[in-house]
């Protein structure tokens, strides 16, 4: 059985995830990996941003490592942050964009971290990951990113989709065979602005779209 890995200190954390922000700045400003050059609102737009989701994500995980598949990862977000608070969660970030799989490639390298990976590739074209949570930011609306990444889902996986307010009309348009579970509201610490978490499943394909509980 393999070996879990020990849980890093908030301190260790910390460390890591500011030399991930020294990081995106310093490569960004080469190959624009973000629209944000200021350090500050880099903190707050993309670390705490994505540091919002890791709390739902222990809870659904109760206690147990999760295959992680994050699509449309860009630099890394959120899926270098997952990496880096849990390294028991293996994390595969994906982009069509060559040079932003190369950064979390050199990420991984840099900040050792054995349990994050990179794919350059279209999302839809990739062999099953067999994840536990796909998960995206800011990445297509919920009909597609259901649509391309349904594969993916481990026979008991979920869908995590962050969004800004509440996507209503995404939500209306779903398919049949996709179930929201839970909308749950994300608090980041110093941003004025809404945030939430979309938790959907696929269900069975004659159930309504949106009102299937998964477990």
């Amino acid at each position: 059985m393999p070996t879990r890995p020990p849980e890093r200190s908030a301190a260790g954390r910390q460390a890591l995830l500011d030399h991930y922000l020294d990081l995106l700045a310093r490569w960004t400003r080469v190959y624009n990996l973000t629209a944000l050059r200021d350090p500050a609102q880099m903190r707050t737009l993309h670390l705490a941003d994505s540091e919002s989701i890791v709390a739902p994500l222990e809870r659904h995980a109760a206690g147990r490592p999760l295959k992680i598949l994050d699509v449309g990862s860009g630099g890394g977000l959120p899926g270098v942050v997952l990496a880096i608070h849990h390294p028991d969660w293996d994390v595969t970030c994906v982009d069509t964009v060559a040079k932003k799989a190369g950064f979390i490639r050199q990420v991984a390298l840099e900040l050792g971290l054995p349990n994050l990976h990179a794919e350059h590739a279209r999302v839809e074209e990739l062999p099953s990951a067999h994840a536990d949570v796909v998960t995206s930011r800011a990445f297509a609306s919920l009909p597609d990113f259901c649509a391309w990444t349904r594969h993916h889902l481990a026979p008991s996986g979920v869908w995590l989709a962050m969004k800004g307010k509440h996507p209503a009309d995404e939500i209306s348009a779903l398919p049949v065979g996709v179930s929201v579970f839970h909308v749950e509201h994300l608090q980041v610490p110093g941003l004025d602005a809404e945030r939430c978490a979309i938790w959907l499943c696929p269900n069975a394909p004659d159930a309504p779209a949106t009102t299937a509980q998964c477990t």
